[in-house]
């Protein structure tokens, strides 16, 4: 039974070995640039995270003007950078380009989406982000699902008395 046991840890450590193993050798160039939120407004903030790129460096685009890469400090091989989209951007996606210290170049085709506000005559609006309405709804929600949730949850712990 012993041996079964120390097997299976033997085995799952070799396998945890391994995984780890490829993940160091892919840093070895930048990957995986992510810009987060995907679709943003002209004039938002987009923030962007780019793995195997420990020193930091800049990232270009064609909405926002060069902006640098700071290293994450709990994350080794992940740096980071904020960048705000300009407010003459035109709606449509958008290439990131990032170039890590030390590295060669890396392009993100597509990496995020600027969205453009409604063109309307009477009547028409454009707004960024969620409106006092959004907001209202999206409160209400949270709060009937706490209310329904509390009963639940008494209604359980009343059953458990009988």
């Amino acid at each position: 039974m012993r041996s079964t046991r120390a097997l299976a840890v033997s085995a799952t450590a070799i396998a945890a070995l391994g995984l780890t193993a490829s993940q160091a050798v892919a840093w070895d160039t930048s990957s995986n640039i992510v810009a987060m939120p995907s679709a943003i407004a002209r004039g938002g903030q987009l923030t962007v995270t780019v793995d195997g790129c420990p020193k930091g460096g800049t990232m270009t685009s064609r909405a926002f003007s060069r902006t640098d890469l700071s290293p994450i400090n709990n994350h080794s091989e992940t740096s980071k950078g904020m960048a705000t989209i300009d407010r003459s951007a035109t709606p449509g996606a958008y290439d990131i380009r990032v170039h890590c210290r030390d590295k060669p170049a890396l392009t993100k085709s597509a990496a995020f989406t600027v969205i453009g506000g409604v063109r309307g005559g009477l009547g028409g609006s454009s707004s960024d982000g969620a409106t006092p309405t959004d907001m209202a709804i999206g409160g209400s929600l949270v709060g009937l699902a706490l209310v329904g949730g509390g009963v639940f949850w008494m209604r359980r712990r009343a059953e458990s008395r009988i």
